[in-house]
């Protein structure tokens, strides 16, 4: 249950996790275990969305799976939510893992802090896309109806990726 409280990422520190292809957690490292408040025991094996924030939008997570599925790379901005209830944002960086063969093995993902002015227009997005959700009793009409205001907003600003690097780029020197 969400406490409110919100727990930073040091501007130097990456959080790093490894998945099979089904999401299951098989590789954390400290900076997650510390912003998560998860023992590893308690997250391996265990699905990635464990740490899925209830304010988190449903087609930001779509369009995710949809593009690393497709074998192609996203960076998505991301609010989690830890063991105790607080909650942190990062800018995600979320690959497939290929195996010999050519197929998806699993998903790497690298969470860095995101940039502040960013997230003054990515919050108030996200808190329009999770209202439109459940304004749907339906499921399939609550992903259909966000997922079409995302891509409106996205669109404006030349596509999903633009709209992410355009966000990130108002950081003084950049990064």
């Amino acid at each position: 249950m969400p406490t409110g409280v919100e727990r930073t990422l040091g501007e130097d520190e990456l959080i790093v996790s490894k998945t099979d292809p089904k999401g299951i957690l098989t590789y954390v490292n400290d900076v997650f275990l510390r912003m998560s408040a998860y023992t590893e025991d308690e997250v391996l094996g265990q699905p990635h969305n464990m740490i899925r924030h209830p304010d988190m939008p449903r087609c930001v997570f779509k369009l995710l799976w949809d593009t690393i599925k497709s074998g192609q790379e996203i960076f998505a901005y991301v609010v989690n939510l830890g063991g105790d209830g607080a909650h942190y944002w990062v800018l995600a960086h979320v690959t497939p893992s290929f195996g010999p063969a050519g197929q998806i093995v699993g998903y790497h993902s690298n969470r860095r802090s995101p940039d502040r002015l960013a997230m003054d227009i990515i919050r108030p997005l996200y808190g329009e896309l999770v209202a439109e959700e459940r304004r749907h009793s339906r499921p399939a009409e609550a992903m259909a109806a966000s997922t079409a205001m995302l891509h409106e907003r996205a669109d404006a600003a030349g596509g999903y990726e633009r709209f992410v690097w355009s966000l990130e780029s108002t950081k003084v020197g950049g990064r």
